[in-house]
């Protein structure tokens, strides 16, 4: 809260040196440079009340408000305080059409600056001194592209424009584009009922496609479907939809509305139909991927949604599809999570009220847990140790191939770092880069091109010498109560500069694939899955490597799913879904993710139900029945000749 109220501080001193320096360019006759200054001043704090008061010298010093027109002028780029001034001089001048048309601009643009707090907006009269159609096509533009539903702060600047707008509608009740125009004001700021009744005036005065398709967006807002639904079709059996023409549009929104009401089948009929009429539609096309989406959960709708956005990038539904899809879903949209021992009492310590960072803990585990874990432990509490009993068979310590990018050493069941710590300015890059959520796998990828130029020895040194989290909120929460999660984002993020490091080497034999495959077939660790996620980040951007990756992530899973027969293996659970969100990977091998992924579930769900035993309990019982996991042959290195590096 203190930080918001610094912030308008701020701006409101910057207005008042904008508005000082006007006065000063208006004393001097230099009207020009005033005007300028003024709009620099409105963008600041649209309120200011000196700001408004030089505005009105301004006009005075121009001849009067008609005659200031030409010192605020809307030709060619506009500036967005040059529109807001010029809207107060148009109000000043007594076009309301234009200042209303021109406050509507502005609300498009920033809509939750307090544009809208203006008194000439609330002047009793004004509505009757506006034409209808003007307001209509000014709620039409401030509408289009706001969210919907509103958040808090923006709804409160919009407020006053819908007021109004309510009020010309009072003296316009029968004004069909008006009624659904305000209808979708109304329903972006919740109150959803009122929507539907002015949707449902305007559809009864005059059914067609606009009024249909505001009410069957008021009633879908308001909690019924079926009922939108019912409008949408009757106008989809009116007009039938055809290649590129509006109602194809709506044909889709019928079709997700569909799939939002758990029956995806019926909506795919309808995208069907849509494609059938225009193969290349921007958003049918997506719709259909989300639709098999909802049908299945198979991530391979979600990567023929980055393919689809790949070959056509003016799709900008297919991305928004894909960030929707993939939000806090474990690799797709964030990091996935950890569920070592040694995790799970760093938990439990650090939700203890006594708990600093001076707080000593001494761990012992009874068994070998990947490396990394230690890092968490000691980037929260700084002064612990922790130790191991035992070393499970097959070792974890082993690489599966050699030789190998070594990252970690062990003296005996101590594991220490092989590499040197990253430089200051490396370190301190990777952690303003490293996330723990992205939005999209190709979105994370194209993050990390800001690390292509770092050391490579910096890259690995950071994997095993992370940097403390951001100070911020998100930072400081991470450090008090899942440390984890940043290790692991910062090694996710190292190997994803790695995956870029040296684009101009061909992939087949480049650095970057020898050492990310290098840690990817490494000692069992987190930083196999941090690899594991850079390949398939690769793969997700760059077709011609899959077969390549599917190989190389086919060895570590069978590795891992051959070692759970007799140990834990911590990252098995992460290692599957890594496969499941790669699906150029074969059948079987994806049938063995799932697999695995059940029987830990399984095994999680029983370990909870016997109070007083964890999850390593049950794990650590030999598994007879577990599927053969044959040795794959050595991944061949493809021949691909492309540079793929988008940096």
């Amino acid at each position: 809260m203190s930080g918001h109220t610094e912030d308008e501080g701020d701006e409101r001193l910057a207005a008042e040196g904008e508005v000082a320096l006007a006065r000063l360019a208006i004393d001097s006759g230099d009207l020009t440079h005033a005007a300028d200054h003024l709009g620099d001043a409105i963008l600041a704090d649209p309120q200011l009340p000196e700001l408004h008061e030089a505005l009105a010298e301004l006009c005075a010093a121009a001849g009067g408000p008609a005659a200031a027109r030409e010192l605020f002028p809307l030709d060619g780029q506009v500036y967005l305080g040059t529109a807001v001034c010029r809207a107060h001089v148009e109000a000043a001048a007594g076009d309301w059409d234009a200042a209303v048309g021109l406050l509507a601009s502005a609300i498009q643009y920033e809509p939750a600056r307090p544009w809208a707090h203006a008194a000439w907006l609330a002047r009793e009269d004004l509505p009757g001194l506006v034409d209808p159609d003007a307001v209509a096509q000014a709620v039409a533009r401030a509408t289009g592209a706001l969210p919907d539903p509103l958040p808090a702060e923006p709804a409160e600047a919009v407020r006053p424009f819908h007021d109004f707008v309510q009020a010309v509608l009072a003296r316009h009740g029968d004004h069909v584009l008006l009624l659904a125009m305000t209808s979708g004001l109304t329903r972006r700021l919740g109150d959803t009922a009122r929507a539907v009744e002015l949707a449902q005036r305007a559809h009864r005065s005059a059914p067609g496609y606009l009024p249909a398709v505001m009410l069957g967006n008021a009633l879908r807002a308001d909690g019924r479907p079926e009922q939108a639904l019912a409008v949408w079709e009757a106008e989809l059996a009116r007009v039938a939809p055809d290649g590129d023409d509006p109602s194809s549009y709506l044909a889709v929104d019928v079709a997700e509305l569909y799939g939002t009401l758990g029956r995806p089948l019926e909506g795919l009929a309808w995208l069907d139909r849509v494609l059938a009429a225009e193969p290349g539609h921007p958003k049918a096309g997506p719709a259909r991927y989300g639709l098999l989406h909802a049908l299945d959960g198979d991530p391979a709708h979600l990567l023929g949604l980055a393919d689809h956005h790949r070959a056509h990038p003016e799709h900008e539904y297919a991305q928004e599809l894909l960030e929707r899809l993939s939000s806090r879903e474990p690799w797709l949209g964030l990091v996935s999570g950890a569920t070592e021992a040694t995790v799970n009492v760093l938990h439990q310590v650090l939700a203890a009220s006594d708990t600093t960072r001076d707080t000593e803990v001494e761990c012992t585990a009874s068994t070998l847990e990947p490396p990394s874990s230690v890092l968490a432990v000691r980037l929260a509490l700084p002064r612990s140790t922790v130790g191991y009993q035992a070393v499970g068979e097959p070792d974890p310590r082993l690489p599966l191939t050699g030789p190998t990018t070594r990252i970690w050493v062990w003296d005996g069941t101590s594991p220490r770092p092989a590499v040197a710590p990253p430089s200051p300015r490396s370190a301190e890059l990777v952690r303003s880069t490293a996330e723990i959520f992205w939005p999209t796998v190709p979105a994370a990828y194209d993050h990390a091109v800001r690390l292509a130029g770092l050391p490579l020895d910096d890259l690995l040194g950071v994997l095993v010498h992370p940097p403390m989290p951001r100070e911020d909120e998100l930072g400081r929460a991470l450090l008090a109560h899942q440390p984890e999660l940043w290790v692991r984002a910062v090694q996710v993020f190292a190997c994803l500069g790695i995956a870029h490091h040296r684009t101009d080497q061909p992939w087949e034999g480049s650095e970057r694939w020898r050492v990310l495959r290098d840690l990817l077939l490494g000692p069992e660790d987190w930083v196999v899955e941090a690899a594991g996620f850079a390949l398939v980040a690769i793969g997700w951007t760059q077709p011609q490597t899959r077969a390549d990756v599917a190989a190389l992530l086919q060895q570590r899973l069978h590795h891992a799913a051959r070692a759970r027969r007799t140990r834990v293996v911590t990252i098995l659970r992460s290692l599957a879904a890594l496969v499941l969100v790669a699906p150029w990977t074969s059948d079987e091998d994806r049938e063995l993710a799932r697999h695995l992924t059940a029987r830990e579930d399984a095994a999680d769900a029983e370990a909870a139900s016997q109070e007083g035993q964890g999850p390593e309990r049950d794990q650590e019982q030999p598994e007879a029945d577990e599927p053969d996991a044959p040795e794959p042959e050595e991944p061949r290195p493809g021949r691909l000749r492309r540079l793929f590096g988008r940096g």
